[in-house]
Order: C-alpha cells, then sequence, then structure tokens
C-alpha cells in the first residue's frame, strides 16, 4: 500500500508547547467589521452573449427614459446587454469617495460576460440605503466559445470584477467602544485558555485594565483621562502583545477528497488496531461453443461467462501506544502502510471505542 502523508498542525518529534501569536492575529474587534452591499443592474456590449430576457429589456427601457428617450421593452430587445447582480464589501471606518472592488454575477441566461461594460448600479445596504455607485469595464477570469457543432469554455465566463469600480457615496462609521466605554475583543477561535491568555497579556502591560466575559471574549477598559485620539495608539499596542494560542484536541476528516488534519493535541489511549481490505473482482470472459464434428446439428456461437474472485488482505494486529505527540501519532500510523480511506475508517473506529481523546468532524 502507498503510504500516506498526514496534514498535520505541528510537525515537532516531541510535544512542543503552543506558539506565541500577536493578539491582533487571534481576536477581533466588537463592532469592527465589513457590510455587504447588493445592487441590480446591467452589463452593455456584449458580442451576442447576453440573455435577451424581459427584466433586461426593461430596466434598459427604464434606463433609457430617465434621458428622455421614451421606448417600449420590445422596441431595445437584444442580446448585446445582461441582466447582472453587483456585490461589494463595505469596509469598516469606509470614508465617502474611498473605491470598492465590486463583481458581477449574471443573472439570466447570459453566456458570457466578457468583453461587457456595467451601466450605473447603485448599492445597498441592509438597510435600503445607497452606500456605493458602481460602474465600469469587467475583468473577466475565463472564456467562452461555441459555434453551431462545438463549445469551449475555460472557468466562468458569467461572473467578473471590476477593480475600484464603485465609489462610496457615505461614511461608515464602526464603533469600537461598547456601551460602558469598554473594547471587547473577540476570540476567532472561542477557547477559556487562550482567552485568558489575552486577559494576562493585557493586564501585565495595564494592570487591571482587562477582564475575561467567556470563552469567546475580552472586555478592556482604556486608561483613566485617554484621549480619544490615543484610543487607535492604545489599540495598536494591545495587538502587538504575544499570546500562547492553545488549540483544542480535534481530528478534521474530508471524505471527499480523502485529506485528515490532526490537531497537536490529539490523543489516542493503547489501542491494538488490525485492518484489512476485502476486494472483489469480476470478470466477463468470452467463450466459443461449437458442435460435434460432423454433426449435422447446431451452429457456432458466442457466449460469455462470469468470474468472481474474492480477495482479501490479511490484517496484521498492531499496538498503538498513547501518542504524546502529532508527529509520533503520524509515524504509527503511516508505519501500518494505510491508505487515506483506512485511515477515516480507523479514527471512526477509535471514537466509537472510546480511544480517541479528541473530537472527530466530518466535513
Amino acid at each position: 500500500m502507498r503510504r500516506l502523508l498526514i496534514l498535520i498542525a505541528a510537525t515537532a518529534a516531541l510535544a512542543a508547547p503552543a506558539a506565541a501569536e500577536r493578539i491582533k492575529d487571534v481576536t477581533d474587534i466588537k463592532g469592527v467589521r465589513g457590510n455587504p452591499l447588493q445592487g441590480y443592474g446591467l452589463v452593455a456590449g456584449l458580442a451576442g452573449t447576453g440573455d435577451g430576457a424581459a427584466a433586461s429589456q426593461r430596466m434598459l427601457a427604464n434606463l433609457l427614459r430617465r434621458s428622455g428617450l421614451a421606448l417600449l421593452p420590445a422596441e431595445v430587445a437584444s442580446k448585446n446587454v445582461a441582466f447582472v447582480t453587483v456585490t461589494a464589501e463595505l469596509p469598516p471606518f469606509a470614508r465617502a469617495g474611498a473605491l470598492l472592488d465590486v463583481t458581477v454575477s449574471a443573472t439570466g441566461q447570459a453566456t458570457s460576460l466578457q468583453g461587457g461594460t456595467l451601466l450605473v448600479t447603485p448599492l445597498y445596504g441592509a438597510d435600503g440605503q445607497v452606500y456605493a455607485v458602481a460602474q465600469g469595464s469587467l475583468v473577466i477570469g475565463g472564456f467562452a466559445a461555441s459555434g453551431e457543432k462545438s463549445s469551449i469554455s475555460q472557468n466562468h465566463a458569467t461572473v467578473g470584477r471590476i477593480p475600484a469600480g464603485a465609489t462610496i457615496e457615505r461614511d461608515e462609521i464602526s464603533t469600537m467602544l461598547d456601551e460602558t466605554g469598554a473594547v471587547v475583543l473577540t476570540l476567532r477561535n472561542p477557547d477559556f485558555a487562550t482567552a485568558e491568555q489575552v486577559r494576562a497579556a493585557v493586564s501585565a502591560v495595564f494592570p487591571g485594565a482587562a477582564e475575561t466575559i467567556d470563552a469567546a471574549a475580552v472586555r478592556i477598559r482604556p486608561p483613566a483621562g485617554l484621549a480619544r485620539g490615543d484610543l487607535a495608539a492604545f489599540l495598536d499596542r494591545i495587538g502587538s502583545l504575544d499570546v500562547k494560542v492553545d488549540a483544542p484536541a480535534i481530528v478534521v476528516i474530508n471524505e471527499r477528497t480523502g485529506t485528515i488534519v490532526v490537531g497537536q493535541n490529539v490523543g489516542i489511549s493503547t489501542v491494538a488496531i488490525s485492518h484489512g481490505n476485502l476486494s472483489i473482482i469480476t470478470q466477463e470472459k468470452e467463450f466459443v461453443s461449437q458442435p460435434l464434428p460432423f454433426s449435422r446439428a447446431g451452429t457456432t456461437e458466442k457466449t460469455k461467462q462470469t468470474e468472481i474472485t474474492a480477495v482479501e488482505e490479511k490484517g496484521t494486529l498492531h499496538v498503538v501506544p498513547r501518542q504524546v505527540s502529532v508527529s509520533e501519532l503520524a509515524r504509527a500510523l503511516n508505519a501500518m502502510g494505510l491508505t487515506p480511506r483506512d485511515l477515516i475508517s480507523i479514527f471512526e473506529a477509535l471514537r466509537q471505542a472510546g480511544a480517541l481523546q479528541a473530537q472527530l468532524k466530518v466535513i
């Protein structure tokens, strides 16, 4: 059997202590986040690859009516335009006049947006207000071409991007302080040990400033008399502090791809493992049936015969002692010559037997 390379979180030969990370890399500031924007518009200038849908015709007629041209939707029917959805993300602390990247996706039956130009499209937030306006030429990461009998395509030609294609029309000011005037740091991977490490690191520099709320949040109170203009420098100082992140014991399995990720703190109780495979081979063979020599009856015919063979590989009983590091666990399992599918079955069996001292997550 081919050997398996296990993706591991740490590859040290012995159980190494958790690496130090900056607080800014493992936490977010509550209230500081982006906001999705969305709008609907038209892409024009397509070489007959648009949708020609009724929605596109009505939208184009409405645009022309605003310019003083009163035309019926049927009079502007064209395969050179496409009805599209435009999306973007408004970053925190965005100011009017700044530019955003936008993504344009065909909504109807357009076959390609290549060479198209997005007409002026307002982008709305969840509150129904216009926060940005987008327009510009699309950049397509693929192509599509077709003829009467054949066609060729690469990637998705019905989705494109416009770098710096939207202009922010109104400020989006995020709130960093809660109702008590404190800053709340939220952990991206909630864990009580990591939250306590963050509290201890901040308290070592600013005594009494931090308190742990729960496994996902730490509240930090700015020093008394801190000017509002100095709040950014205060948060930068906190974000640069190092903490040791405690990772949970977890095994993640992707059955579709055969990928296995084993966390650093995963342990296995002493257990004996035997795993063998049963292979069933089916073969279809052709035979010729002929009548006896000088026989006046019968004809020569081809017949098929099915042969089924079952081969079961012998499984050897291996004793795996309790591991102290991920690298030793990987070596122990690799020494058994297991395939990814074998390992998936073994990890599931270990969990059922109560020998896997970790959470098993299948995605």
